[in-house]
């Protein structure tokens, strides 16, 4: 690396952050102060305090222990905007957020837009590269909370049964044509190589990249429609026990799930709510908001499974390979859409659209080791309970996908916008 490359990375690295910063704060557009305060349930935060923690970030693990004569915005914001971070301190509590009526909202904006004038001053002199390569982890940090807040803003409003409010753009109008049956293809039996290889970004929890043996199988070129999911419904598929793991029957009684997040019955025609308020439900669209035991049920109906996350990953990366692998259409930053497109017949899509999932526990590569210090408590801890999804959706963002990305969720989340690739 030679004298101007040294100096263009904290140039790169300072635009990446005012550019992420902008879509996080293109997603408050239309919002009031009273919608940035709702909590809907524990596992959802309030967008005010997502705003706040993207920041705490930066001003805990960056600004902090690298800034001469650092002095925090606001001592309380410490505990305050801290999310799992044990290694910190303390932490409030995560179902007691949307009690927060201060910080205002005010206090809030003020306060990110400290630590990003601190933060790109701190760059603009000696910034050293271990804490640089902290600052690239928090601008794909900050593009996970981007997601959660499209996601957590959704359930929020979902609660709001009189007008379930609308707060971005409606999809295109267009034919919705129903894309014809799943066209699976063929994998050999081999010994493959899997993670991330190095050359950019990625999170601990991709690597090392190794060598595992993956049997042949088959994989869907697309995922499940909302149409095929229908079907399922209307074949009595959340009536039946015998397609549905223990657990996840137990979680469908609980929940008194009857059909996804979302979907509603009008008068014999389904529809369902979305960002842009309630539509009808496009036979064409992707399913989504979907439980791993309701993927599970669905798979096993249709005569199939979920993939494992080593089969989707080599497949993905071979159409990759092959310039075969388009993704989904649009980046919510620039389309302002939160909504997966309609699925596509000329190509495999593997990357955006919805997160798909596999059968697959969140479990560590061979040779997994976390990062030391608080930091390396970003992912290896919850390394139990949880299934992982791959592929990326329509609320995230595009330079944040890749085909190594392993996200989890536990086996009854269903807020997150996630579907179903079948394999067998």
């Amino acid at each position: 690396m030679n004298a101007r490359d040294e100096v263009s990375v904290p140039a790169l690295l300072a635009r990446r952050v005012a550019g992420v910063r902008a879509a996080t704060l293109g997603l408050l557009d239309g919002l009031t102060p009273e919608d940035c305060m709702l909590q809907s349930m524990p596992e959802a935060s309030p967008v005010k305090w997502h705003v706040g923690h993207v920041a705490w970030f930066f001003e805990t693990f960056v600004l902090e222990p690298w800034q001469p004569g650092f002095r925090p915005f606001d001592p309380a914001f410490r505990e305050l905007f801290n999310s799992y971070y044990v290694g910190v301190g303390g932490r409030h509590p995560r179902g007691q957020r949307g009690l927060l009526s201060r910080p205002s909202l005010d206090r809030v904006m003020a306060y990110q837009e400290s630590v990003q004038e601190r933060l790109l001053a701190w760059m603009d002199e000696a910034a050293p590269p271990r804490a640089l390569a902290l600052v690239e982890l928090g601008l794909h940090h900050e593009q996970q909370h981007q997601e959660l807040i499209a996601t957590d803003l959704k359930h929020h409003f979902w609660h709001n049964p009189l007008l379930l409010p609308a707060w971005r753009p409606a999809p295109p109008d267009g034919p919705a044509l129903e894309p014809g049956p799943p066209v699976f293809r063929r994998h050999e039996a081999g010994r493959v190589d899997l993670g991330h290889a190095g050359g950019g970004f990625a999170f601990d929890n991709e690597a090392p990249r190794h060598r595992a043996w993956v049997e042949a199988f088959e994989l869907a070129q697309r995922v499940v429609s909302n149409a095929e999911y229908a079907a399922f419904i209307e074949d009595g598929g959340y009536r039946r026990p015998d397609l549905w793991l223990s657990d996840g029957w137990d979680a469908r009684v609980r929940g008194n799930w009857d059909m996804p997040l979302y979907w509603m019955r009008d008068e014999g025609r389904w529809r369902c709510y979305t960002a842009s308020g309630p539509r009808p439900l496009d036979p064409a669209e992707p399913v989504c908001h979907l439980s791993y035991y309701e993927a599970d049920a669905y798979a096993r109906w249709a005569g199939a499974r979920l993939p494992t996350e080593q089969e989707w990953e080599r497949a993905a990366t071979q159409a990759m390979a092959e310039g075969s692998c388009l993704p989904a259409d649009g980046d919510f930053s620039e389309s302002g859409l939160l909504h997966p497109a309609r699925l596509r017949v000329d190509a495999p899509g593997f990357l955006g659209g919805v997160w798909e999932w596999t059968q697959s526990a969140y479990l560590p590569y061979p040779g997994f080791r976390p990062a030391a210090g608080a930091v390396g408590e970003y992912n290896g801890k919850f390394m139990i309970n949880q299934m992982v999804l791959r592929g990326g959706s329509c609320a995230t963002p595009r330079s944040h996908i890749r085909a190594t990305y392993r996200n989890f969720f536990a086996p009854g989340a269903r807020w997150q916008y996630a579907g179903l690739r079948l394999a067998r």
